[in-house]
């Protein structure tokens, strides 16, 4: 068996319980459901393989680059031929954190004491006591490991022109788009993954497939004659890989939104 067939209708039938049926401390867990069971049922993975080639056209879709925008633009399209029509964009401003290390000049504010020299004497011989070596040591062999994120070496021509940019600080845009319950429009569950990588490849397994998943999701639950008691929010988070700054950002905005119906006696909650 395929492993995108084996993990796809696992995570569906794993989720999909939590999404269509109430939640009641009394409610014993089904077994099977022929609800369910339809909505595994239009899984398709071909089509689930097709938004994830698609989503490889856009390099690693690394943020800050207009590669990752262009991957907005396509994600938001796609989940609008999928059904899922009300999409929404989540905008904010960003700005790369200072490298790790410092940079160089004197010594900092706070920072440890520069070096100097002693001129007294230090009262003896100065080293350790007893027989064998002093200090630490490391025996063994560590071979080297991690991956190459420098897109002009990786071996494919195509990935490294697609790569080639790198990112600036500035706007990040993220896509969602929304589910309404049919009786409890005021309570949501969000299902999320990241859609931008960093810098390596085509970003599939980080995190593409997941991307494709929530697509897939957001598709199945949009066909007209599927029906869920609680909204359902289908996030494509973006600017991940250097944090959680697109999940900090959707929940910084959303703050004073929470529980309000907009606009009032809608029965269409925001949040």
């Amino acid at each position: 068996m395929h492993p995108h067939r084996a993990m796809v209708p696992a995570l569906l039938v794993a989720v999909l319980p939590l999404l269509a049926a109430p939640l009641t401390a009394q409610q014993p867990i089904q077994e099977s459901d022929p609800a369910i069971e339809g909505l595994v049922a239009r899984l398709d993975l071909e089509h689930y393989k097709t938004t994830l080639k698609g989503l490889t056209q856009f390099g690693d879709r690394r943020q800050g680059t207009q590669r990752n925008r262009d991957a907005v633009d396509w994600i938001e399209q796609q989940l609008q031929a999928f059904g899922c029509t009300n999409t929404e964009r989540i905008t904010y401003e960003y700005t790369s954190p200072p490298p790790r290390g410092g940079g160089g000049g004197g010594p900092r504010a706070g920072g440890p004491p520069a070096p100097e020299d002693l001129t007294t004497a230090t009262g003896g011989r100065v080293g350790r006591r007893g027989p064998g070596p002093g200090g630490s040591m490391i025996f063994g062999h560590r071979g080297p490991t991690g991956v190459n994120r420098d897109p002009m070496a990786q071996p494919d021509e195509r990935i490294r022109a697609l790569n080639a940019e790198e990112p600036v600080d500035g706007e990040r845009q993220q896509v969602y788009c929304t589910k309404v319950g049919t009786t409890r429009p005021d309570e949501m569950y969000i299902i999320g993954a990241h859609m931008d990588g960093h810098g390596v490849n085509e970003a599939v397994n980080d995190d593409g497939s997941g991307t494709a998943l929530v697509m897939e999701l957001a598709r199945i639950f949009s066909a007209p004659d599927v029906q869920t008691e609680r909204s359902i929010r289908f996030v494509l988070w973006n600017n991940e890989e250097t944090g959680l700054n697109g999940a900090r950002a959707y929940v910084e905005q959303r703050q004073a939104l929470q529980g309000v119906e907009q606009p009032r006696g809608s029965g269409q909650y925001p949040e």
